[in-house]
């Protein structure tokens, strides 16, 4: 082989090389951000998704970070802005966030939010007690809502008390509060602080299995219909960023986790398909209740 002949094919052979190394830093240098409303304490919430930060990073072959926020409204406008591409949301924050990104989409959703329910609970001191019909005797009391975009902790509560009765809970109740998230909701209401709440019912089960709950001093007195809840959202143009296909692969990797220990973080016995038009009952019950424009 000539001397030039050697320097072209070695040329040909370290130009090579350097595409495939290029095309690597490209693919790790991508990252995927998402973020999850924070209906709980936040050190379960970081415990939880950080988890699910490493789990997908492995599964998608990009860098998958985890960013916390502090209220719901955040959570919705960090998708909005592209400061997060995905989003583990309620019904109603999800409804919200997609309207506001027209083209993102629901993706996955836990086996147990197909049927989800909120518990009203109660503090001992008002002398109510469980029920199968809804509670008569809350009227007057003063009561706790969690956030106010909260679909299980402000929606479907407020949609049974106007159901039952034709008015507001601030006609209804002597005093109306929102404490934020579903673990704060349980703590003033065990600590007297309202008289009444309406919770998630799996943070309820949770705390209640941590030994964080009293129930000589707060108990659950009324269960709600079920309802379709929380989902995971993907933000209309990651494809385009991420590559053809990138929003089916993300929903692959959700729906293929399988690891007892992250599922338990949830707690979710696993994850199911879903789309937009399974929260349209949410969207729809929103309208009526002024909490979202058509």
């Amino acid at each position: 082989m000539s001397c030039k002949t050697f320097c072209l094919s070695l040329l040909i052979l370290v130009t090579s090389y350097c595409t495939a190394v290029s095309g690597a830093v490209v693919a790790t240098d991508k990252v995927l951000t998402f973020t999850a409303i924070p209906d709980q304490d936040q050190s379960q919430l970081r415990m939880r998704f950080q988890q699910v930060a490493d789990y997908l990073t492995t599964e998608l072959g990009v860098q998958v970070n985890y960013i916390p926020v502090k209220s719901y409204a955040a959570a919705i406008g960090a998708f909005r802005n592209n400061q997060v591409q995905l989003a583990w949301f309620g019904g109603l924050s999800g409804v919200r966030a997609r309207q506001l990104v027209p083209g993102s989409r629901a993706i996955a959703q836990g086996i147990e939010d197909r049927q989800f329910k909120s518990y009203f609970i109660a503090h001992h001191s008002t002398g109510l007690s469980a029920s199968d019909s809804f509670p008569q005797g809350i009227a007057g009391k003063t009561f706790t809502f969690g956030s106010k975009g909260s679909t299980s902790g402000r929606l479907m509560p407020e949609y049974y008390i106007r159901e039952q009765w034709q008015r507001s809970p601030q006609q209804l109740f002597s005093a109306v509060g929102f404490s934020g998230d579903h673990s704060l909701t349980i703590s003033q209401v065990q600590a007297g602080a309202y008289q009444v709440g309406a919770v998630n019912y799996q943070v309820w089960q949770s705390m209640l299995a941590a030994g964080k709950i009293d129930q000589s001093k707060v108990s659950v007195i009324w269960q709600t219909p079920q309802y379709t809840d929380y989902q995971w959202t993907i933000r209309a143009g990651v494809d385009r960023d991420y590559g053809a296909g990138f929003s089916d692969k993300v929903q692959a990797a959700l729906l293929q986790m399988r690891d007892p220990q992250l599922l338990k973080q949830f707690p979710r016995s696993g994850f199911i398909r879903a789309e937009n038009a399974d929260y349209q009952a949410i969207k729809e019950t929103a309208i009526a209740l002024d909490l979202l424009q058509p």
